[in-house]
C-alpha cells in the first residue's frame, strides 16, 4: 500500500527575500561586470588591455563550472559585448571565444568539478591558451596580415597566473554574498 503525500505548508517569500535571491543569483555577471569596468579605467597598468580580457574569461570558466545557472550564456554574451566595445575589438570576437569557452565548461563540469583545483586549474590553462590563440588568429586574419603572437602569449600568460589568485577570491564569494541559498 502506498503512503499518503501529506500536504506541506509552503511559506510564501516576501519581496525582500525574493531580491535578495535574485541579487545573489546575479553576483557572477556582476562581479565580471565589475572587474571589467575596473580594468577599462585608466589605471596604467602594463598590458591592461590583456588584464581585462584574461580576467574576464577567468570569472567565465570559473563560474560557468561552479554557478552555471548564475551565468549563462547570456550573461556571457552581454559581458563578451561590453569587453568588445570597451576596448574597440570588433564587435563579436569576446563573444564567440568567451561563448566557446563557457560552453567548454558547462560541457566539462560534472567531471571537473569533483576533481582538485590543479586539474581545474590544468583545463583553464588549456581553454585560456586556445582561447588568446583564437582571438590572435582572427585578429590577424580581420586586419589582412600576421600580427606578432606577443599580445596573445601575453594574455594566455597571465590567465594562468590570474586564475589561482581570482579562484580563491571567487569560491569566497560563491561560499558566501553570491550564493543564493544563504538568502
Amino acid at each position: 500500500m502506498r503512503a499518503r503525500a501529506r500536504p506541506s505548508i509552503r511559506s510564501n517569500p516576501n519581496l525582500g527575500r525574493r531580491l535578495d535571491v535574485a541579487a545573489r543569483a546575479s553576483m557572477p555577471t556582476i562581479i565580471t561586470i565589475g572587474l571589467l569596468l575596473l580594468l577599462a579605467t585608466p589605471l596604467g597598468l602594463p598590458g591592461q588591455a590583456q588584464w581585462q580580457r584574461a580576467t574576464a574569461l577567468c570569472c567565465i570558466y570559473f563560474w560557468s563550472l561552479f554557478r552555471p545557472a548564475s551565468m549563462p550564456p547570456l550573461s556571457v554574451f552581454c559581458i563578451g559585448v561590453l569587453a568588445d566595445l570597451l576596448a574597440y575589438a570588433p564587435l563579436g570576437m569576446s563573444v564567440l571565444i568567451w561563448l566557446i569557452a563557457h560552453g567548454l565548461a558547462m560541457r566539462w563540469r560534472r567531471g571537473l568539478t569533483r576533481l582538485g583545483f590543479v586539474l581545474v586549474w590544468f583545463s583553464f590553462i588549456a581553454v585560456a591558451t586556445g582561447a588568446a590563440t583564437l582571438e590572435w588568429a582572427m585578429t590577424s586574419l580581420l586586419s589582412f596580415k600576421f600580427l606578432p603572437p606577443r599580445d596573445a602569449l601575453l594574455e594566455a600568460g597571465i590567465a594562468m597566473g590570474a586564475y589561482p589568485i581570482l579562484a580563491v577570491w571567487l569560491t569566497r564569494a560563491h561560499q558566501t554574498f553570491a550564493n543564493p541559498d544563504q538568502a
